[in-house]
């Protein structure tokens, strides 16, 4: 037994530490456009921009996010509203807001009836939209994504700066419960273990990145990477299109904006399960051997430092502590970047199990329904293993 503690815990002591050093390392690289040197000048040219805002039942956040595009302190740029199919208030909002004196000539609603097949409704409503935009640069955001005045003159301004293809930006998530604190904790530290927002910027790895709340490609290169048909029938079509754009040669980037943008992604753990469990299962591209051993490592790389630290003998806990101080580490850092504090890092294991069983809901979930159901329509599986990029 003390052999198989020796080399379980050396085991996790390599890939914690050479993960914390490898982020020490990296994270700084990743540019942080809400600091003074990423304010533009206000002769600093702007190229015109189409910001796309897809919508299906958003009753409750489509006015707050769409008067704040509005008031963007930037010069040229368009919203292009788009109703999938809701069957609440949405469409009401986004008419009530075109027809403000605000939104004359900066706003228009696209109403989308039904759903082509061969189509997800998410992916469709955005390419629909960027078919009639007119903006040399596009911006893919969410419904309930809060814009600061200055975030798009920022963005620009680094993209154009650095002549960046795609930019990524991460929001600011809005935490209100200890369960959205635990899920997202674990989440960021799984985001940072996995993908490696340092690494996009190396056109010779494969790490690439999208964000659903902030995805500004331009308007060249998201035609030549075969547009939003490429992701027609895709769930992770913020991720794909960070992959699409990453194994086509063009250059991407990621960025910190503290608060530029924000929005509250989940409300409580349990909406954080649900909201994840249509995803998880198409990470592993809904197979289900691939998911069993992404469970196995994730109990054991998150669960048996702990565990090991208790259980263990003598000098054998010397690994178990060298994989929690590299853990520690690792929340310390993203506590300066998030609202999560750094002792969240004492309440790892609990988020660990309740992501382990989000993992096997989405396989079983879906296996069981041959489908998933994503904002009222269902999605067949044979069809998604089709769609996937």
């Amino acid at each position: 037994m003390s052999y198989f503690h020796w080399i379980a815990g050396s085991i996790l002591a390599v890939v914690w530490l050479s993960r914390v050093l490898d982020a020490a390392l990296g994270l700084p690289k990743v540019a942080d456009i809400s600091r003074p040197a990423w304010n533009p000048e206000p002769d600093a040219p702007e190229p015109r921009v189409s910001i796309i805002v897809p919508a299906r039942n958003e009753e409750e956040h489509i006015e707050p996010t769409l008067l704040r595009l509005l008031a963007l302190d930037y010069k040229d740029y368009e919203v292009i509203a788009v109703n999938d199919r809701s069957t609440d208030r949405t469409a009401a909002a986004m008419d009530r807001v075109a027809g403000t004196a605000r939104a004359q000539g900066r706003l228009s609603v696209i109403h989308v009836e039904s759903l082509p097949a061969g189509w997800m409704g998410k992916p469709h409503a955005m390419w629909t939209a960027a078919y009639q935009a007119s903006g040399e640069w596009l911006l893919f955001t969410d419904a309930d994504v809060l814009f600061k005045p200055d975030s798009l003159r920022r963005a620009v301004n680094y993209a154009e700066s650095e002549r960046v293809d795609h930019l990524v930006l991460f929001p600011r998530l809005i935490m209100h419960s200890l369960g959205e604190r635990i899920m997202v904790a674990f989440f960021q530290t799984l985001f940072v273990f996995g993908h490696r927002p340092w690494k996009v910027a190396d056109p010779r790895t494969k790490d690439h990145m999208g964000v659903g709340a902030f995805n500004l490609i331009r308007r060249r290169v998201y035609q030549a990477i075969g547009t939003y048909q490429a992701l027609r029938f895709e769930v992770l079509d913020d991720m794909k299109l960070g992959k699409l754009v990453k194994n086509a040669g063009y250059k991407q980037r990621v960025v910190f904006g503290h608060d530029l943008i924000s929005l509250r992604w989940v409300k409580g753990a349990v909406g954080m399960v649900r909201n994840l469990t249509k995803n998880m299962f198409a990470v592993v591209s809904f197979q289900w051997w691939r998911m069993l051993a992404s469970v196995f490592t994730l109990v054991f790389l998150n669960l048996l430092p702990y565990l090991g630290i208790w259980f263990a003998h003598g000098w054998a806990r010397v690994p178990c502590a060298v994989a929690l101080a590299s853990m520690a580490g690792l929340y310390v850092g993203m506590s300066r970047r998030s609202a999560v504090p750094a002792y969240y890092f004492f309440l790892h294991p609990v988020s660990a199990a309740m992501f382990a069983y989000t993992l096997l809901r989405s396989m079983v979930l879906t296996l069981r329904q041959r489908g998933i159901f994503w904002r009222g329509t269902f999605y067949p599986l044979d069809e998604l293993r089709k769609g996937m990029v």
